[in-house]
């Protein structure tokens, strides 16, 4: 549900109203990708959880809103995107500490801590094949100058022991992120992710531990919409994806 508020922004409903956050009318908008990746986080609360380019916050919000007591720090290239997390956290009565930042080169607090959670939702395309966008905003969301690998490796360094790092990212990079974790994190488990039988999966979570030592899981892939195809007013997601986007339900990964 989305009101319209003022021209530059809407504030919109999360998790069934549970949570709301403003965005920006035009740019990078939020939309299942992070709900999804917050619902696979495994935190309890008190933990700590790093958001990774967190944007308007809607990631580690929605993490912090099923999980009350999460402790929450976010990063941002992007001022006006940092500042809306800001607000968000705020009018959520969620504490948040949001940077405005490069996550090559975080701030010294950032970079002498160690979270039990991390989280990312990476641009999906790449800057040399093309990816851009007239609006600042969207291009960077859609396919930023920073290269996957060193999102990949901020977050690696970012993750405490028994830590968890989650990702949501297109399965067309999917080796670039086994790659990365090999030899640095284990107990890896690719959850791919397709919009309805009988079609390929074009996205995946992907999480890790450092210390694991589980054997990598290769999950069922997890379908959204019921049917073959959509055909009638309204949202057709499955029983469990509902539960996940509006009743704040956990994402199991694996099963």
């Amino acid at each position: 549900m989305k009101s319209p508020l003022t021209d530059d922004l809407t504030r919109d409903a999360f998790l069934g109203g549970r949570l709301h956050l403003w965005q920006p009318r035009k740019g990078y908008r939020s939309g299942v990708d992070p709900v999804l990746l917050a619902a696979a986080v495994p935190a309890t609360p008190g933990q700590s959880l790093l958001d990774l380019g967190c944007g308007a916050g809607a990631a580690m919000l929605c993490a912090a809103t099923r999980v009350p007591g999460l402790i929450c720090t976010g990063i941002e290239l992007q001022d006006s995107y940092a500042a809306l997390a800001r607000r968000n956290a705020a009018e959520a009565g969620i504490p948040a500490a949001v940077h405005t930042a490069d996550l090559r080169d975080l701030p010294p607090d950032i970079r002498q801590s160690q979270y039990n959670h991390v989280i990312m939702n990476p641009p999906y395309f790449e800057r040399a094949r093309g990816a851009s966008a007239s609006d600042t905003g969207r291009d960077t969301g859609r396919g930023g100058a920073t290269p996957l690998a060193d999102w990949l490796d901020t977050g690696i360094r970012r993750t405490a022991p028994g830590g968890t790092l989650t990702i949501i990212q297109q399965i067309a990079r999917l080796h670039d992120i086994l790659a990365a974790l090999y030899g640095r994190l284990g107990s890896v488990i690719v959850q791919p992710l397709t919009a309805r039988t009988g079609r390929a999966p074009n996205l995946a979570i992907v999480q890790a531990k450092l210390g694991g030592r589980a054997a990598f899981q290769l999950a069922e892939p997890l379908i959204l919409h019921a049917g073959a195809i959509h055909n009638h007013d309204g949202d057709d997601y499955t029983p469990a994806i509902r539960a996940i986007l509006r009743d704040g339900e956990k994402l199991p990964l694996g099963g």
